[in-house]
């Protein structure tokens, strides 16, 4: 009967202080890049008169007048959707499909195309500038917002994700929908694609704040200022600034470039948490 009883008993919840000190390293890690955030945002709110005494804590918006004015930001923004949401919209399709004809079809070497695949995550993306750029030469799209999308249209990353996510899904399924008379892509685009929209959600994220901070890419494909992205733009911007010591103007240059993914980061933050836990890579 005691040992019964000691069985039925409800374990006694984890203390809170236990989980606060398993948080503690991402909290420290996390604490530099925290405070260059905070004092980005105090200086571009701080006139610069008072920024350059070394003081902070005053209060105005000229900083983000001055800025807007000084670049293009509206055609900016326009050339940086058109890029990293064009490239996403690309990059889903091919992504999708190298992942389940990765995880899927039953092809002769298909092993050896993935791990072949995966040699590219070991390529640093500067090693391929100058290939990437001889190419885009022949082919005429220098200096053209087609230029930057060409490169990424096919995702290492994107593939191994997709593949692992398509490998989470019951192979009876797939079998069931053969079975019923579905083709390969009836079954990828009806059946298995809103299955692996958590790993379509993380990849989006990565590709999206990735390609939006894009520098090296674009500094050396385009060489027209309308056709200029944000990182680019903020580049040129930020060293007219620099000269005259405008510390302030230049923080507030970088809040309007980073408040589009902060913003839409704070806004779908569930989501993406969620995209990322439910992603596991098993397979």
């Amino acid at each position: 009967m005691t040992h019964s009883r000691a069985l039925s008993r409800p374990r006694a919840a984890r203390p809170p202080a236990r989980s606060s000190w398993r948080d503690l390293p991402a909290l420290l890690l996390a604490l530099p890049y925290l405070v260059i955030a905070g004092f980005t945002l105090l200086a571009a709110f701080t006139p610069t008169a008072e920024l350059n005494r070394g003081e902070l804590g005053g209060f105005t918006l000229e900083n983000f007048r001055t800025a807007w004015a000084s670049a293009d930001f509206p055609r900016l923004y326009w050339n940086t959707l058109l890029f990293t949401f064009g490239l996403l919209l690309a990059q889903v399709v091919t992504v999708t499909m190298a992942g389940f004809a990765l995880a899927h079809l039953k092809t002769r070497g298909r092993n050896a195309w993935f791990y072949l695949i995966l040699v590219q995550l070991f390529l640093p993306p500067s090693t391929l500038i100058l290939p990437n750029f001889l190419i885009i030469q022949r082919l005429g799209l220098a200096d053209t917002l087609t230029a930057l999308v060409l490169p990424y249209v096919a995702s290492a990353t994107g593939a191994f994700l997709l593949r692992q996510g398509f490998l989470q899904i019951p192979r009876e399924l797939i079998e069931a929908a053969r079975v019923d008379g579905a083709t390969s892509g009836q079954i990828l685009w009806r059946i298995l694609l809103p299955m692996v929209r958590p790993q379509l959600a993380a990849f989006a994220l990565v590709s999206l704040v990735y390609h939006w901070n894009e520098f090296l890419w674009p500094l050396v494909v385009l060489q027209s200022t309308d056709k200029r992205v944000l990182s680019l733009g903020f580049a040129s911007f930020a060293r007219s600034a620099e000269s005259g010591m405008e510390w302030g103007l230049i923080a507030a240059g970088a809040v309007l470039v980073a408040l589009p993914m902060v913003a839409a980061f704070a806004f779908f933050q569930r989501n993406f948490v969620e995209a990322f836990a439910r992603s596991g890579l098993k397979g």
